[in-house]
């Protein structure tokens, strides 16, 4: 486990220094252009899904070193309403907001790992890895 850096997602500007956040540790760790758009775009995702459909959570950047590798975790974690279907949630164009529906099934495609823990009325918790190639 590395440091730890959160953000409280409470509006719309909690999601903007999310991805701040999370583009600096990306570049520390050495992660290029592309790799940084895809760590930012994931975090703008799940931090919009917090403040969206929870109200509020935060979002947690770490660096993680693990057998050799090097990479940054995400965890996004919410006490919201939770997920009902997780299947249904993680299928290519479903949305509840009328966005895009690039959603969760977008931020996994985006990271390498992606774990997702929800409930109905437990609030969400998701944790994603970018592995620095």
């Amino acid at each position: 486990m590395g440091i730890q850096s959160c953000v409280r997602i409470m509006n719309e500007w909690d999601i903007v220094a999310a991805r701040q956040l999370g583009r600096n540790v990306a570049k520390e760790l050495g992660f290029g252009t592309v790799d940084q758009a895809r760590i930012t775009t994931a975090i703008s995702e799940l931090a919009r899904n917090i403040y969206l459909y929870a109200g509020q959570g935060q979002i947690c950047i770490e660096k993680v070193y693990e057998g050799g590798k090097t990479g940054v975790r995400i965890v996004a974690v919410d006490s919201g309403p939770g997920i009902a279907d997780i299947r249904q949630v993680m299928e290519d164009g479903f949305s509840t907001s009328g966005g895009l529906g690039a959603g969760l099934p977008g931020v996994k495609r985006l990271m390498d790992e992606f774990e997702i823990n929800s409930a109905p009325g437990k609030g969400t918790d998701i944790k994603a890895i970018k592995w620095l190639r």
